[in-house]
């Protein structure tokens, strides 16, 4: 009976060795300690209704929505750490995400590493407090439909009306005016091959957009501070 439980322990034991070298492609992983803090990643392109390619690094929003749905449901989850490295993608899918960031009751801080481009723009901007790597970029241009696409004015109109969406959620929960954001979505001569603007980290934050420079630990100092502040908030009422 001994004998038994030690092959099934061994095993298992193999089994997590091979998971750990299929996602992380490394043997030995650091266990982290329970945490009050849930961190969520926001990598590649955000997939909308359409499936991308394999071979494309995706954040798919229907793993990502139920996530948050138990962030806001699980009552030892304190605070919401949200990372970002993304190139952008669908917009109504993007713009799906950031809303229920927005709408979480617990505090939620950003960190834009690398990243944080297009429709992942509103995405760093709805958390509670957003940080920018100082080597990390967002680009900032109009929204494009790709497929196909009917030629009538009610195209053109459901486009604006879409890109009012994004304009009017990111200034509404970012420090930066409608106008300036606005003029850098339409700036030519910035990219090379489109129009828009490519701001740096500490560009993002000058213009507004973003609240601090920072990293990692000035990101989960920030959290913890805004989970304590939340904290006493409650035991006050």
């Amino acid at each position: 009976m001994m004998e038994k439980k030690e092959v099934e322990k061994s095993e298992n034991e193999q089994q997590t060795i091979l998971q750990s070298i299929e996602q992380l492609g490394q043997t030995k992983v650091p266990e982290s300690e329970t945490s009050n803090i849930h961190c969520l990643t926001i990598i590649g392109q955000i997939e909308g209704h359409m499936q991308l390619p394999p071979q494309n690094k995706t954040t798919k929003y229907e793993h990502v929505i139920p996530q948050l749905v138990a962030i806001e449901q699980n009552p030892s989850i304190k605070g919401l750490l949200l990372i970002l490295n993304t190139v952008g993608g669908d917009v109504e899918a993007g713009l799906a995400i950031a809303e229920m960031v927005a709408s979480l009751s617990k505090p939620t801080v950003s960190l834009v590493l690398g990243g944080g481009h297009s429709i992942g723009v509103p995405i760093a901007v709805a958390s509670s407090y957003s940080f920018i790597a100082e080597t990390a970029t967002m680009t900032i241009h109009p929204i494009r439909l790709t497929g196909l696409v009917i030629g009538v004015p009610q195209s053109f109109e459901y486009l604006d009306k879409m890109q009012e969406r994004v304009v009017r959620f990111v200034t509404q929960h970012s420090d930066i005016s409608e106008e300036t954001f606005k003029e850098l979505m339409l700036k030519t001569g910035n990219l090379s091959r489109d129009i828009g603007t490519n701001v740096a980290g500490v560009d993002a934050v000058k213009i507004g957009l973003i609240d601090e420079v920072g990293g990692v630990s000035e990101a989960l100092k920030k959290l913890n501070q805004m989970i304590e502040a939340s904290s006493e908030k409650g035991l006050v009422q």
